[in-house]
């Protein structure tokens, strides 16, 4: 086996197993990575557009009873600086986001026990009725398993009933790194890598749609990321209900996880994630490249190493900020990083359908 040999079988289309991959990912110079999945990238993607959603990122509680040691958002309950919004208090934010030109609201929040099942099935209930201008992209996997615990239900009823709310998209998550001996060290209570699995396979079986996400830089080796990549694709092969795959890297400011991992993982590492997930990832058309986790800078190179989406404007985020990591931009600052990569903005809903692109207002 040489790098030689691997890099012609994937241009012919033939699939890199786990061994044939973890080679790649250990002995691969970066730019010969790049240069493959940006091929890849125009293959599953022809044109020169790179998407983007108008989105934002609110939390409706922060009190959690995970612990994950990589978290610096959560609190306990009654801990100082904890909070559960109301009903009425996360609509009337959802209207202010859509007056700002919002579409889609990514909401995610802590593991709270004394939240009854009823306030998540009544948030999308209003969202949907009250605030049609923007889509729900609710509730993480780990928030799934609590509504279940909490309401004495299993998941698929869980989702059954969100489903009946209105909601037809979950982010992505809570994945961390699917390695369970990883999980055990960063979110011993979380559960394990089949509990996610779990999560996304049956909301694919009733119809949802969901990102992938990849967390590293923490603990993990590269048998772990291939481990990870190889059970998203899997499952991606049985439902087809991922629209896209996110990497990105851990932040360890303010977290208990700090004190084992002083300092960010590089941008050169987070190009290698990029441009091997699109590789290994041959069943995802959309691979997002994040300007907020990474800086903008990087975040526009790896729209050259395998990207095709630039993720959301983020109008309002909290859980980076806990880690003292932010970045900030807007719709139009957006697309002028987009143009400056060499690419056509394209605006996108949720679900990767266009919106608008620049090409085609010139046309109109």
């Amino acid at each position: 086996m040489t790098l030689h040999e691997i890099f012609d079988d994937v241009r012919a289309g033939k699939r890199l197993t786990g061994d044939r991959g973890l080679y790649l990912l250990k002995h691969a110079e970066l730019l010969d990575l790049g240069d493959l999945a940006n091929e890849i990238r125009f293959k599953n993607n022809p044109k020169p557009w790179v998407t983007f959603v108008v989105d934002t990122n609110p939390n409706y509680t922060n009190i959690c009873t995970v612990d994950c040691i990589f978290c610096a958002f959560y609190r306990h309950p009654g801990e100082e600086g904890e909070y559960t919004y109301s009903v009425d208090h996360m609509i009337q934010k959802f209207k202010e986001s859509a007056a700002q030109g919002v579409t889609t609201v990514l909401l995610q929040g802590g593991v709270n026990p004394s939240l009854p099942f009823e306030y998540y099935t009544e948030l999308v209930r209003r969202t949907v009725a009250e605030v049609p201008e923007v889509y729900p992209h609710f509730f993480s996997t780990s928030e799934i398993i609590g509504m279940a615990e909490v309401a004495g239900m299993n998941v698929r009823e869980v989702l059954k009933r969100l489903w009946d709310a209105g909601l037809r998209s979950i982010p992505g998550g809570g994945a961390e790194i699917l390695s369970d001996r990883v999980k055990k060290k960063i979110s011993s209570k979380k559960g394990t890598s089949a509990d996610w699995l779990g999560v996304m396979r049956e909301a694919h079986l009733l119809g949802y749609k969901s990102t992938a996400t990849m967390m590293y830089g923490h603990l993990e080796t590269d048998e772990d990321i291939i481990e990870h990549l190889e059970q998203v694709r899997s499952l991606q092969d049985e439902t087809r209900g991922f629209t896209a795959f996110i990497p990105w890297s851990f932040k360890p400011g303010n977290t208990p996880l700090e004190k084992i991992i002083p300092h960010y993982a590089t941008p050169t590492r987070y190009l290698q994630m990029i441009s091997f997930s699109r590789i290994y990832l041959d069943n995802f058309q959309h691979i997002q490249a994040s300007w907020f986790s990474e800086g903008k800078k990087t975040g526009q190179i790896a729209l050259h190493f395998g990207a095709d989406d630039f993720g959301g404007t983020l109008l309002e985020e909290n859980v980076h900020a806990a880690a003292n990591f932010v970045n900030k931009t807007n719709t139009e600052e957006c697309k002028q990083l987009i143009r400056e990569a060499g690419f056509t903005p394209a605006q996108r809903t949720t679900l990767y359908e266009i919106l608008s692109a620049e090409e085609q207002e010139a046309a109109a």
